[in-house]
């Protein structure tokens, strides 16, 4: 993975986040769904279990990790968290997943990880880090 591929969207991103406003950020469509600021506490959430696939991963194969993005999101109410502390945990998070994959050695990246919930299905590292940043993009589309 190009390493500076999540920095420059980390930066790219901070700097549109500055163009939304507090009500933006604040307002949900509907109450089942996630207002901008539930989105990014969500991908606070993912980044969090991610660093740890990425690091258990490396010494421990197959190991489960996998959370419940809605219990995750509702239990950590980031709808009633400033939008600033939101950002910046989803800023530091990121930075710190370059970190680390930037420090797995090559040779861990066709080590396996188990992301799901009921059937053991295991996915390299390579697949994990790529995945985050694809889904990562995905949700950013929305906010």
């Amino acid at each position: 993975m190009d390493y500076q591929i999540l920095k420059n969207i980390v930066e790219e991103e901070l700097l549109r986040f500055e163009e939304i406003n507090e009500e933006d950020w604040a307002n949900k469509i509907s109450p089942e769904k996630w207002s901008k600021k539930e989105i990014l506490g969500h991908l606070c959430d993912s980044a969090l279990s991610n660093i740890r696939r990425f690091v258990i991963t490396q010494y421990k194969e197959n190991e489960n990790i996998v959370y419940e993005q809605d219990f995750w999101v509702k239990a950590q109410n980031y709808q009633n968290i400033l939008t600033s502390d939101i950002i910046s945990l989803w800023r530091v998070l990121n930075l710190q997943i370059v970190h680390v994959v930037e420090n797995i050695p090559d040779e861990d990246l066709q080590r396996t990880c188990d992301m799901t919930k009921i059937e053991p299905q295991n996915f390299t590292l390579e697949f994990i880090i790529n995945d985050y940043v694809s889904h990562l993009q995905h949700h950013l589309k929305a906010i």
